[in-house]
């Protein structure tokens, strides 16, 4: 490896504020004035208090750095690239993997590549240090510090094929564990050449694990509980889209960490007719996804007795909302579909206006301006009906999408507008393709995140 190598005796990496007194013994030394003889304990005590203060110094910068990461992925890669600096170490890797075996179980690296780890993990478990804490083998209980790897006489061969290949020689290894949550997993850092951390060393880098195993816990269970939101939120839309004669359909739904209220809707109505339905509800977490199942499935049921009627169903809704709901509002926007004659009625309750995309036309549908359900004492507007040329695409949306961007609504709209603007004439033929590359072209760099605080829906019809 062409990378230089670290001492002999690891000593803390630079990136990290280095303590700038050292306690070293003191010598006494031949000839010595009786002067200088007792004024040696005073600043013997003075050197020690002040590496003391640079250690907690240097503690309160690690642990505030890692107090502010907001993702378990942030957080994990925190805590290698500061223990590394604590122990001197140029490479590690962390293994996380709960105790109570509900995961998430992940292991990354640093200093390692994908590859490299790969061929870690090919490597016996119980050879490896982090294997032993895992699965609580003998000599796994705490650290575990192996200086020298290749002239240990009972290392595994292929534990010694893979150091060699990745070149370290040696590694440190300390239990990840919390109070709160018990084991969450284990992280080892390695040594080009033959090393281990001092006594100093190890009583630093043990009060940091001990802190960042808490804030692990802490984030494992944000992850949990975001995973669960989605899991929720996904369930409550519906498993597939309805195969219905004269339209394509398809739907792309990006949920938030919290879980939110938007979802979207088609479900094939009497007489060949379709219904389709984006709506958004005001909140997030828990409450907002169980409310917004309860209206979709609640619209559902209005939209198959007057379903031809958009503004009846957007009524009844409101009366809904309003009598079960009274501190929540909503948008919703409902659209009634005749294939045959690619004729669209449609209602919107302070809800975005559709976009249709064409050969000949990319434009928005004017509706009628129109309060979120369960602003007004009693809703109602005027219904729109407007005609959908063959080959062209209808595409329904949440105000998630706009807000993602950032930008102000109004360079919002015409961002969107741009982005359908430019699907290229090959994509136009599949509604998928089409919410795809509005997505990618409003949300680039990012913006497309799971962990955006707002919920995008996108809803794509395709006359034929």
């Amino acid at each position: 490896m062409n990378a230089p190598h670290l001492p002999k005796v690891a000593g803390i990496d630079s990136t990290v504020p280095s303590p700038t007194h050292t306690v070293a013994p003191t010598r006494a030394t031949t000839g010595s004035t009786p002067a200088a003889s007792s004024h040696a304990p005073g600043a013997v005590l003075q050197d020690r208090l002040a590496g003391w203060v640079s250690d907690l110094t240097t503690l309160h910068e690690l642990t505030e750095r890692l107090a502010r990461t907001t993702s378990l992925t942030d957080a994990l890669q925190e805590v290698l690239r500061a223990g590394a600096a604590l122990v001197g170490a140029r490479r590690g890797l962390l293994v996380l993997e709960p105790g109570d075996g509900l995961g998430p179980d992940t292991t990354i690296g640093l200093g390692l590549a994908r590859a490299d780890l790969g061929h870690i993990e090919t490597v016996p478990r119980s050879s490896m240090s982090y294997g032993r804490i895992l699965d609580g083998l003998p000599g796994g209980e705490g650290e575990i510090a192996r200086p020298d790897l290749l002239s240990e006489d009972e290392l595994d061969p292929r534990h010694r094929e893979v150091a060699a290949r990745l070149g370290y020689a040696a590694s440190y290894a300390l239990p990840l564990s919390a109070e709160s949550a018990g084991r969450m997993g284990a992280a080892v850092w390695l040594y080009d050449e033959p090393a281990e951390p001092v006594e100093r060393q190890r009583h630093l880098i043990g009060l940091y694990t001990g802190y960042a195993a808490e804030h692990l816990a802490r984030q494992v269970e944000l992850e949990r509980t975001r995973a669960c939101m989605t899991i929720i939120s996904e369930e409550l839309l519906p498993s597939r889209l309805p195969r219905v004669s004269g339209v394509q359909l398809a739907a792309r739904h990006r949920t938030g960490p919290r879980g939110g209220g938007d979802w979207y809707d088609a479900l094939p109505l009497p007489d060949a007719a379709l219904g389709l339905a984006v709506g958004s509800v005001t909140g997030s977490g828990p409450s907002a996804v169980a409310a917004m199942g309860r209206l979709r499935a609640s619209l559902r049921a209005y939209a198959v007795m007057e379903g031809e009627d958009p503004v009846a169903v957007l009524s009844d809704l409101e009366l809904l909302l309003r009598l079960t709901e009274p501190a929540r509002s909503a948008t919703a926007l409902f659209a009634y579909c005749e294939p045959a004659l690619r004729k669209i009625t449609l209602a919107g309750a302070g809800h975005s206006p559709p976009l249709v995309i064409g050969e000949r036309r990319t434009e928005y549908v004017e509706t009628s301006l129109s309060a979120p359900l369960g602003m007004l004492a009693c809703w109602e507007a005027p219904s729109v009906e407007f005609q959908a040329e063959a080959s062209e695409t209808v595409l329904l949306y949440t105000d998630g999408l706009l807000h993602r961007t950032g930008d102000p609504m109004d360079r919002a709209f015409t961002r969107l507008h741009a982005a359908a603007a430019s699907v290229p004439r090959a994509l136009r033929a599949d509604p998928g393709a089409v919410a795809d590359h509005v997505l990618r072209s409003m949300l680039p760099d990012g913006l497309d995140d799971p962990d955006s605080e707002e919920d995008v829906v996108l809803l794509a019809a395709r006359f034929e």
